[in-house]
């Protein structure tokens, strides 16, 4: 399964595309798409558009993953920011007919780090290790882009019983390489 991965930001939207083959997941190709602040809204959002359509006619994705939207924000204004820069990652998707699948944080870091609240250091670090990288993703976007990428890929739910979001268990391969990371037995 080929799965894009996108960490919505108006000024920075992060990416990352793994392929996850027979338990093990590989990144393909992973970066951010910056916008400039002082630029007119349409044409922030025209150009993650056209990034995003770019990068889905390059690579042919069975699934983006973003991440939730939640109802309280602590600034406003940037979750609207945030959403527009999410409708249109998801108007690029539905041009292609290619699903979006969207997880709460919370959950994209308990099924990397057992731990719902783990710092942005303990995600960069769990997916540096499940996609055997010698160097940490930069910026956090990229990193947290992947780590939504592998959630799909080994949607661990629980530290016990390794059980995914629709009840299929995660491939073995995947399920030994997040618990290696954690340290683990299994």
């Amino acid at each position: 399964m080929r799965i894009l991965g996108i960490d919505t930001g108006l000024a920075e939207t992060g990416y990352g595309i793994i392929d996850a083959v027979d338990g093990a997941c590989r990144v393909l190709e992973a970066g951010v798409i910056s916008t400039a602040p002082d630029a007119d809204l349409t044409i922030r959002l025209q150009r993650i558009h056209e990034v995003v359509s770019a990068l889905l006619d390059e690579f042919t994705v069975d699934r983006i993953v973003v991440e939730d939207l939640y109802a309280e924000y602590p600034h406003p204004r940037t979750a609207i920011m945030m959403g527009h820069a999410r409708g249109v990652v998801i108007l690029a998707a539905a041009q292609r007919a290619v699903v979006v699948q969207s997880y709460p944080a919370s959950l994209v870091k308990k099924s990397l780090t057992g731990n719902g609240r783990a710092s942005k250091d303990q995600v960069r670090q769990m997916v540096m290790r499940v996609l055997k990288l010698t160097e940490a993703p930069s910026p956090d976007h990229v990193s947290d882009a992947l780590a939504l990428a592998i959630c799909h890929a080994a949607p661990t739910r629980t530290r016990a019983g390794i059980r995914a979001h629709s009840g299929r268990t995660m491939a073995p391969a995947v399920a030994e390489a997040i618990a290696r990371a954690r340290g683990e037995r299994r």
